[in-house]
């Protein structure tokens, strides 16, 4: 047996709220909508990962979710429009990134990355 995909699940009763942060905002395509049940993503090849940890790096917690991008500063700019609060960051990580924390419409801490 082979994992072949992992994908997150959130309860909301507000589906218009994910598709402003995960649609508008992070530019991700609606792939399913069944009314009741979305999904955003895109056609992009991903590794499949599964993280575990006691703390999110330099002392911040762990975060619900990490998405990485491919320019920082357009997503920082676009959460900043949007008015969302960048609850850390952004900094470069002594590991090799530079990442800031936000929390979607659901309270989950979301962890936006770019590998330099």
């Amino acid at each position: 047996m082979q994992v072949k995909r992992i994908m997150s699940n959130s309860a909301t009763s507000d589906l218009d709220k994910a598709a402003t942060f995960y649609g508008d905002i992070l530019g991700l395509d609606l792939l399913m909508d069944h009314g009741w049940f979305r999904t955003y993503g895109s056609d992009a090849k991903m590794t499949v990962q599964v993280s575990f940890g006691t703390e999110g790096g330099s002392g911040t917690p762990v975060p619900d979710l990490s998405i990485e991008v491919d320019d920082i500063e357009t997503a920082q700019a676009r959460f900043e429009k949007a008015s969302i609060p960048i609850e850390y960051g952004p900094v470069s990580e002594p590991w090799g990134v530079r990442r800031f924390y936000v929390r979607d419409p659901f309270g989950k801490l979301i962890n936006i990355l770019q590998h330099e």
